[in-house]
């Protein structure tokens, strides 16, 4: 059964408000999961999904966008040896382009949630939107990542997963940068399209994407490689991936 959250906490970092409040509404085993990467060009969009052993929480744990790299390293290896269950699912740019970024995003945490090794009866879900078919109770939590340890973990799996990722797609198409701005819109990212054309990991359906290939096969130029902040065609219709 969805849920919003109708109450809120202020934090100056994450707590487990949430996951108390879960199992006060009758929950056993409580999940955080949270995505990393729709805003890039490239690459896939990478959810984490997390429940957390709430006896051996990693000191420091906090909104992986708060936390050096290091940081992120270090806690990584701790939630992996320590949580009670770890979950990733990466959406590549296929089912990007099928679904279109939120959609992508959604069907991979579903699936996340699904392959945990412990089953969650309730999930605490960063952002606005929840997955479709989801086999148990979830919950929004906006700016989760920043309130809620479960999913703050998550972020982290997802983000130093993802990083990793972006180091392979350097090695394989270095003329990208990949392994500096991650994907993301910086302005070595666009000087790259603009002169290569988009690769194997450039996501197609995202309009600078369409423009730097449109330039490069044709000359037409049908616009500027704009910075962040264009937008993107109108998403196609979705499939049905989300049944129970």
């Amino acid at each position: 059964m969805p849920r919003d959250s109708t109450e809120t906490v202020e934090a100056s970092a994450p707590t487990l408000f949430y996951e108390k409040r879960a199992v006060r509404r009758g929950a056993t085993v409580v999940a955080g999961v949270d995505e990393v990467g729709r805003g890039p060009l490239a690459g896939p969009v990478v959810v984490g999904a997390v429940i957390l052993n709430r006896r051996r929480i990693p000191d420091g744990l906090n909104d992986s966008k708060q936390l050096t790299e290091n940081d992120r390293e270090r806690l990584y290896d701790e939630i992996m040896s320590t949580s009670a269950a770890v979950s990733v699912v990466a959406a590549p740019t296929s089912i990007i382009m099928d679904l279109n970024i939120l959609w992508a995003s959604m069907w991979a945490m579903r699936r996340a949630i699904m392959t945990l090794a412990v089953q969650p009866d309730y999930v605490l879900v960063d952002g606005s939107t929840l997955p479709r078919g989801m086999p148990c109770t979830a919950e929004k939590v906006v700016g989760g990542d920043a309130l809620s340890l479960s999913i703050a973990a998550a972020s982290i799996v997802a983000k130093v997963t993802r990083d990793r990722m972006c180091e392979i797609m350097h090695c394989e198409e270095p003329q990208f940068g990949f392994d500096s701005h991650k994907g993301y819109s910086a302005p070595s990212h666009f000087r790259a399209l603009e002169t290569h054309g988009p690769g194997r990991y450039h996501r197609m359906d995202f309009a600078p994407c369409i423009e730097a290939d449109t330039r490069l096969k044709t000359g037409i130029v049908i616009g500027p490689l704009v910075p962040p902040g264009w937008t993107k065609p109108p998403p196609k219709p979705q499939l049905d991936l989300f049944a129970a």
